[in-house]
């Protein structure tokens, strides 16, 4: 917009100037929305195929060793960082011993969050896994009334109570029912609700731990990832894994070591997508992309692994999934109002 001498405005080009103002507004607005797009592409893909690549691995090739997995998986990830950090492709902070006193207690309930869910997926197929897993929303959400006196609105209790029905109805109806199973599945809820809510404290005492001042994605799955190779071999030991990996004839199988090796970067892809996409995002999106993302995984697995059912467990796993979907429009409905 240009003013001349004697006070007139040209018109035309304040005109060009908020078409051209808009058309860039427009053009950022479609690349954040692109990016969403595509990290929430990666991080339903890499999330899928992590569950059905260790249902394949624990399942299809009877691999009785869920720790060994477990171990070999951190282990690529450590690999993986470790060189990218060395390269400099990424930034990642020195592992100090203040930081790891910090990290250890959050780490421990990592492995059993890994462990339990490998033992869990060798006895229950996969659907009944996304199921099941809604358990860990309800332990969660007491878990915030009591620790950070979060209250939640009636839609979110509601949703919650369908949670525990759809469980309860899918174990009795599931023809492959295993208790041994189960009781991995419902330890696991319990060691992954201990991990968010534990993960939020530590979080931020970590922080004032590290030069920077700052804690960064990279420096987490590193931290965690490398404070698990000595658990996790400890846990061998106890479990006497290792008598059974001299034995099995799998570890001299080259394509078991491939899928072993795929798991292992579905791993760090989950933990890389993940985060990508609730930047890109918000916890609420990620909450109702993550509910959405159990229906084509249940029906995969099924598909997939030749899962034996019924009418009824069928109708059960599909109410368990709808009463995630609310549990999510509910809980982005309460952070849209408040």
């Amino acid at each position: 917009m240009k003013t001349f001498g004697n006070g007139e405005v040209d018109l035309e080009g304040g005109k060009l100037e908020k078409e051209r103002e808009k058309t860039i507004r427009s053009g950022k607005s479609f690349r954040i929305n692109n990016q969403a797009f595509i990290s929430g592409i990666a991080y339903c893909i890499s999330s899928c195929s992590m569950i059905l690549v260790n249902k394949y691995v624990l399942s299809s090739y009877n691999f009785n060793a869920g720790i060994s997995l477990m171990l070999y998986q951190n282990f690529v990830s450590v690999v993986v960082v470790s060189s990218l950090s060395l390269l400099g492709v990424v930034s990642t902070e020195p592992l100090t011993w203040k930081l790891i006193k910090v990290w250890l207690p959050v780490n421990v309930i990592f492995v059993g969050m890994l462990i339990t869910s490998m033992f869990s997926l060798k006895y229950i197929n996969v659907a009944m896994v996304t199921v099941l897993k809604n358990i860990t929303n309800v332990i969660t959400a007491v878990g915030e009334m009591y620790l950070f006196n979060k209250h939640h609105d009636n839609r979110v209790w509601a949703a919650l109570f369908l949670m525990i029905i759809s469980a309860i109805s899918g174990g009795i109806t599931d023809l492959s029912f295993h208790a041994v199973g189960y009781t991995w599945q419902f330890v696991n809820c319990f060691l992954t609700a201990a991990y968010s809510l534990t993960l939020r404290r530590v979080m931020d005492t970590a922080k004032q731990e590290t030069k920077s001042g700052n804690l960064n994605e990279f420096t987490m799955v590193l931290l965690n990832n490398t404070l698990s190779l000595p658990l996790g071999t400890v846990l061998i030991f106890m479990f006497n894994e290792v008598d059974y990996l001299y034995q099995t004839p799998l570890l001299r199988m080259p394509t078991f070591w491939l899928v072993m090796t795929l798991s292992g970067f579905l791993g760090l892809g989950i933990s890389f997508t993940s985060m990508w996409f609730l930047h890109q995002t918000g916890a609420t999106t990620y909450s109702l992309v993550g509910s959405l993302n159990k229906i084509p995984l249940s029906v995969a697995g099924i598909l997939l692994f030749h899962v034996p059912t019924s009418l009824e467990n069928s109708g059960s796993i599909l109410f368990g999934l709808v009463a995630g979907i609310f549990f999510a429009r509910a809980k982005m409905r309460g952070k849209s109002q408040s």
